[in-house]
């Protein structure tokens, strides 16, 4: 099994923290997202995935390879290959509503403060740092506040009662990222403290953009 992906990235960070809950051995491999203008750009890479982004994951099934991208998928993909470790409630309505934390930050937090994102916004529109860094903050700030409210009625030690789920999988990396660009965290309680909770499994710490081998 192969992990194509980048230190930073959100992505390929949900992916690396599923792969150690589940204890799943891969070759992580690195492509730089800044290097040489991208790497994710060249086209050896974008043969790999044509949205030229990570993570990719690479590998078989019934004996031939097998290549997934997007790391939802990739996330979906593991929890029924692979499930000693599962990643979802069981009751239909609690799987229902752990997706629903685990999208607010995927798809409605993360794309918008996505580094290709960034990069537009100061390559193409001319956007000041200053800007940019209230761009970052806006989004994440609404998608905090409503993430925050559902932990009031639905968190335990983690997001969804006292079970590590796809929600947390999901929030850990975008908290990171959140106190890398500086974003107050004081209104939001639970997600600070769900973030102190994680950080006490090995799974999220070794999975922590610093501790990876392609980290500068």
């Amino acid at each position: 099994m192969k992990l194509y992906g980048y230190w930073r990235s959100s992505a390929a960070y949900r992916v690396r923290i599923a792969l150690n809950l589940k204890a799943l051995d891969a070759e992580h491999i690195s492509v730089h997202l800044v290097k040489d203008g991208g790497q994710q750009h060249t086209s050896e890479y974008s043969e790999l995935n044509a949205q030229e982004l990570v993570p990719t994951l690479v590998t078989e099934l019934d004996g031939k390879p097998f290549k997934l991208t997007q790391s939802l998928a990739i996330l979906d993909f593991l929890d029924d290959a692979y499930p000693n470790v599962t990643l979802l409630p069981k009751a239909h309505a609690d799987k229902a509503i752990v997706r629903s934390m685990a999208l607010l930050v995927a798809c409605d937090v993360h794309p918008l403060n996505n580094l290709s994102i960034l990069q537009y916004l100061s390559n193409e529109l001319n956007v000041d740092n200053d800007a940019k860094n209230s761009w970052y903050h806006h989004w994440v700030h609404k998608g905090f506040h409503a993430l925050e409210s559902m932990l009031e009625t639905h968190s335990g030690k983690y997001c969804f009662g006292n079970e590590v789920t796809l929600a947390d999988i999901c929030l850990i990396p975008q908290i990171y990222n959140a106190k890398r660009f500086n974003v107050p965290l004081a209104d939001y309680p639970n997600i600070e403290r769900i973030w102190n909770e994680c950080h006490k499994l090995e799974a999220f710490d070794k999975a922590l953009p610093e501790n990876q081998h392609d980290a500068v």
